[in-house]
C-alpha cells in the first residue's frame, strides 16, 4: 500500500504527516510525501529553498518512524490540486493526506481551493485536517 501526503510545511501539514506516518504504520504503508509548485516565473528561490527544507523534515519525521519514504517537489506546471490527483494516480496511491487551510470564501472564489481539487478528482480516498 502506498499513501501520499500534499505538504507544504506549516502547522497544518505536520497535523497532516502525523496522521498519515501513524495510518501508515497501522496499514504497514510506504509514504510519498509531495510538495507541488506550478514553476516557472511565479516561483521565487526563498519559496523552492523552503519547500526543500521542508521535504527534508517531513522524510526525517517518516525515516525516524522507520517508514519507507519518498520526498519530492513537484514543478510540472500544474496547479497544486491537478498534480497531486495526477501523481496520485501515476504513483497508484491508495490513500492521500492533506492538511486544510481555513479560507473565506472570497478568497476560495478568487483563489480556488486545492483541497477541494483532490478531494473531488481523486481516484482514492482523501483524509484531511486542519
Amino acid at each position: 500500500m502506498k499513501i501520499m501526503v500534499g505538504y507544504n510545511g506549516g502547522e497544518v501539514g505536520v497535523r497532516a504527516l502525523e496522521l498519515a506516518r501513524d495510518y501508515a504504520l497501522l496499514c504497514n504503508a510506504e509514504v510519498y510525501i509531495v510538495t507541488s509548485m506550478e514553476g516557472g516565473p511565479k516561483e521565487k528561490m526563498a519559496d523552492v529553498q523552503k519547500a526543500e527544507a521542508d521535504l527534508k523534515f517531513a522524510e526525517k519525521l517518516m525515516k525516524e518512524a522507520r517508514l519507507p519514504c519518498t520526498a519530492e517537489q513537484s514543478v510540472r506546471g500544474f496547479t497544486p490540486g491537478e498534480d497531486l490527483v495526477e501523481l496520485a494516480r501515476e504513483k497508484n496511491v491508495s490513500h492521500i493526506f492533506l492538511g486544510i487551510k481555513k479560507k473565506s470564501r472570497a478568497q476560495k472564489i478568487i483563489m480556488g481551493s486545492t483541497a477541494r481539487y483532490v478531494i473531488l478528482k481523486a481516484h482514492c480516498p482523501v483524509t484531511t485536517i486542519n
